[in-house]
């Protein structure tokens, strides 16, 4: 069975928002061309594999305001959770269990199977 902890409200609201933080991010520079200033695009075979890039446009005054915005906060919640004083109650391995545990703690936990259940094993 695995080991529960009992995380400050404030520390588990603080990992949620990295969580979407980071997926925001995520997903807007998916979007965003690959250049952050306008580029040419380029074909390369000479190395172990092909790469090519179509040209870029670059991004606009505001995309590079909005990720600039996101990677600060992302900064902000990642040195907030990571230096929160809940860590200073745990130690040595417990501390690893617990940090990755909190960083699954917004996951619906899976339902645990009946005695005999053919998931088992």
């Amino acid at each position: 069975m695995a080991t529960t902890y009992d995380f400050p409200s404030d520390l588990l609201a603080g990992q949620e928002e990295l969580h979407q933080v980071r997926a925001e991010l995520s997903a807007l520079l998916k979007r965003l061309p690959w250049s952050v200033e306008p580029l040419d695009g380029f074909s390369d075979d000479n190395g172990w594999r092909k790469v090519e890039r179509p040209a870029s446009p670059g991004w606009s005054e505001d995309e590079q305001a909005e990720v600039e915005k996101l990677r600060r906060r992302e900064r902000e919640l990642a040195v907030f959770v990571s230096t929160h004083r809940y860590w200073s109650e745990t130690t040595g391995p417990d501390q690893v269990s617990a940090r990755s545990a909190l960083k699954h703690a917004h996951e619906a936990p899976l339902p645990e199977s009946p005695p005999g259940d053919a998931r088992e094993g």
